[in-house]
């Protein structure tokens, strides 16, 4: 019979007895957490978010003419596969003016991205999108979106991203751009707005 070998234990620390163990003595034990006993007479405080003026149950008063649209990377690459004009689609999808708008952090993805990608770095760099710059740390763009569609209810957001429209469709007021049968829709847009239902 071989012998049997013993695995060496690395890294093994020594089991130390907690802080507030009783067999410490009393003067060396650490105190536990001290409650403090509620005032029954103080105001109680609730932090409760505070919401836009803009709703109107679903109706938000804050989209109209010319539509502001936050465009992500991957509705600019979808947008290149069925050979769609991204500004003359988005007018043909609302009857209406439309301003693409693209961020700091959907720039900085596209242009990530590298050569294979040049094509849609040449779109988002078009005069005519608008750029908005971004004050936050990080680059992640859909944290980016989300964030800014939070606090500004003006913007239809465009993309193709499924996470990310999952993640839009719980902030109420905030319409989606997305790409099917070769054409851009729009979902959650109010009716007055003359946005066509399919």
């Amino acid at each position: 019979q071989g012998k049997q070998k013993k695995a060496r234990k690395y890294a093994v620390m020594k089991r130390m007895i907690s802080l507030r163990d009783q067999r410490i003595n009393e003067k060396n034990r650490a105190k536990g957490p001290v409650k403090k006993k509620e005032d029954p007479s103080a105001i109680k405080e609730r932090e409760v978010p505070q919401h836009p003026s803009c709703l109107f149950f679903q109706y938000n008063t804050q989209l109209g003419p010319p539509y502001h649209i936050l465009v992500d990377t991957n509705f600019i690459n979808f947008s290149i596969k069925a050979k769609l004009d991204l500004v003359q689609s988005m007018m043909d999808c609302l009857y209406a003016k439309c301003i693409p708008c693209i961020t700091d952090c959907v720039m900085g993805e596209i242009e990530k991205l590298g050569q294979k990608y040049r094509v849609a770095l040449r779109i988002a760099k078009d005069p005519r999108f608008e750029r908005l710059p971004c004050m936050h740390k990080g680059t992640y763009a859909d944290d980016c979106l989300v964030q800014r569609v939070t606090q500004h209810k003006c913007y239809i957001v465009a993309t193709v991203d499924k996470e990310l429209k999952r993640r839009i469709r719980k902030i109420p007021g905030v319409p989606i751009m997305y790409i099917s049968r070769h054409r851009y829709n729009i979902e959650r847009m109010p009716d007055d707005y003359g946005a066509p239902r399919f």
